[in-house]
């Protein structure tokens, strides 16, 4: 039988219709386990040979204004370890939907180092914050993060604990 246009739209069709749906359940799973080795293996127990075998090559850190390579930002996590060399993550949630993992993480740990620009105060910190990670083909290709920093000056007693109004 030879095939026209006609044979060939709904294979076509189909054939389009699945390259645009987003990662399929075991790519987003992958992803969630690379999100996890992220923070367990890498940050948590200062496997920085893990952090650069999941972190491509091209990689780009978003913080604010600020953006790192993947060798800067792997130099700001060394920075966090001699801060608080006791820090931990905990991954409260962990959402993944097409390339990217959203993680809801705590970290707690004691400022008995300097790094990152902090002296050691010897006091203890728990905040909160968000990373959202683009994951393909197994890498973290980009990252963005947003955590709760005035909070964790503050625990420091690096700024001054916010005042109540005075009444008039």
């Amino acid at each position: 039988m030879r095939l026209t246009r006609f044979h060939l739209a709904p294979f076509l069709l189909t054939a389009f219709a699945l390259s645009s749906l987003p990662a399929v359940a075991g790519g987003l799973e992958q992803n969630k386990e690379v999100a996890r080795k992220l923070f367990d293996e890498a940050l948590n127990k200062d496997k920085w040979d893990t952090y650069l075998a999941i972190h491509a090559p091209g990689f780009r850190a978003h913080a604010g204004r600020t953006t790192a390579t993947r060798e800067e930002d792997l130099e700001f996590a060394k920075g966090w370890r001699r801060a608080f060399p006791d820090g931990a993550y905990t991954i409260e949630k962990l959402v993944a939907e097409g390339d990217f993992v959203a993680v809801y993480w705590t970290g707690r740990g004691t400022n008995t180092g300097e790094g990152n620009g902090l002296p050691a105060t010897g006091k203890t910190i728990d905040i909160t914050g968000v990373t959202l990670l683009r994951i393909v083909d197994g890498l973290i290709l980009e990252e963005w993060n947003v955590a709760d920093q005035l909070g964790m000056y503050r625990q420091l007693g690096l700024v001054s604990p916010k005042k109540k109004p005075e009444n008039p």
